[in-house]
């Protein structure tokens, strides 16, 4: 339990202070910079940033620079988003192997899991906050259509800091299994295995030369992997 509120403490005040720097230095309400406009493309964005370092290994690792640098939507993880999935992997060899000390990374994952996997984060043209709606709507990522799976691109607004802001349009990244959850009668029915899986937007309508960059929060792991991640 005593745990459990340290990790709500820090949420709040990560949250708090994303809150400020929107005031301080007009910001937009998840944190989009005013001026969005980068004179970068959106690979050598991300890899002019330390926070995607992994990111940008996991693309060079499955081939995807060029699409990176086309004309898309890209929600882009951090390095924290990345750790626990690779450390996740880790875990699945090492129980498969009954062998825990070898070394593991971003390298011994294959590479076109990777692509087809990162894939489902990119969108083909302009995504932007402008075509967003607190509806949504219901997109097919580049990897393709997927069964019984969609993305779905929304507004979720929050009233949780009216002391500070009237409202907060947080852009939100959803993977939409069957139908969508936010338009059943009754959550509770719907079974565990087919429950939408979601995750904020950080920062967000990040225009380079190339593409748009949307930056999930670090809460999201990597895939929506939920593998254990061992001792």
């Amino acid at each position: 339990m005593k745990n459990n509120i340290i990790i709500v403490l820090a949420a709040f005040l990560v949250s708090a202070m994303a809150i400020s720097g929107c005031k301080k230095n007009d910001y937009k309400n998840d944190g989009g910079k005013s001026n969005p406009y980068v004179n970068m493309t959106t690979y050598d964005y991300l890899k002019s940033n330390p926070q995607f370092d992994s990111l940008v290994k996991v693309i060079d690792r499955a081939g995807l620079k060029d699409v990176v640098n086309s004309n898309i939507t890209f929600f882009a993880t951090t390095n924290y988003s990345i750790v626990p999935y690779v450390a996740a992997k880790k875990n699945q060899v090492a129980i498969q192997t009954g062998n825990e000390n070898f070394n593991f990374g971003i390298k011994d994952i294959p590479a076109q899991e990777l692509s087809d996997s990162l894939k489902t984060y990119m969108f083909q043209g302009v995504i932007n906050r402008d075509q967003i709606t607190l509806d949504g709507k219901l997109y097919t990522s580049l990897l393709g259509p997927i069964p019984n799976v969609q993305y779905l691109i929304k507004f979720r607004r929050s009233f949780d800091y009216n002391s500070y802001l009237d409202h907060v349009d947080y852009v939100t990244y959803t993977k939409v299994r069957g139908t969508r959850d936010d338009q059943e009668p009754d959550l509770n029915a719907i079974p565990n295995n087919l429950k939408d899986l979601s995750a904020d937007v950080q920062t967000s309508g990040i225009v380079t030369k190339t593409g748009v960059v949307h930056v999930l929060t670090g809460f999201h792991r990597l895939f929506f992997n939920a593998q254990p991640l061992g001792n």
